[in-house]
Formats: structure tokens, sequence, C-alpha cells
């Protein structure tokens, strides 16, 4: 079977390696906070992991930057284990 199709080539943002810097996620109105690290960031959005095992909800705040009080609103796009994809909503 031949294809003569051309595929059409996504662009994607470009992203930079963090090497699993610290940095924490906000949950109920900033009350409880988790640690995680960031395992890249792109302007759209991240890839996070967790060391312990527990229920990453829909939606937080990531404090990218963890001494100060800016935090970024995300939303998960995708999970595998405990690694999680991001994208930012503001």
């Amino acid at each position: 079977m031949i294809v003569d199709e051309q595929r059409t080539k996504v662009q994607r943002e470009p992203r930079r390696q963090l090497r699993k810097r610290p940095t924490w996620m906000t949950i109920d109105n900033g009350m409880t906070k988790i640690e995680c690290f960031v395992l890249d960031v792109s302007p759209g959005g991240a890839k996070i992991a967790t060391d312990a095992a527990f229920d990453v909800r829909d939606s937080f705040e990531l404090a990218l930057v963890p001494e100060h009080t800016t935090r970024q609103s995300c939303e998960v796009v995708w999970r595998r284990g405990k690694t999680y994809g991001v994208k930012f909503l503001s």
C-alpha cells in the first residue's frame, strides 16, 4: 500500500529543560502546598512530576519560582503515573 499524502508538521512551542527543579503546587486557595518538580516548561505549559503518590486535581496553581508570590493557574491535560502535562490558563 502506497500513500502519497503529505504529513502536516505540527509546530511545537520551544521547551526549556529544567532538570527536576523543585517548586510548589497549591490547592484550596493556597491553603495546601504540595512539593513537585518542573521537568520542562514552555510559554503554554509545563511537565511536572511528584515524588509522592497522591491525586493531583484537574486544576491548581503552580509557583514556578518558589520564593515569589506569583502563582500560575494550571489545568492538567495528561497524566502518566506521577508525571503530568499542564497548560497555563492565563
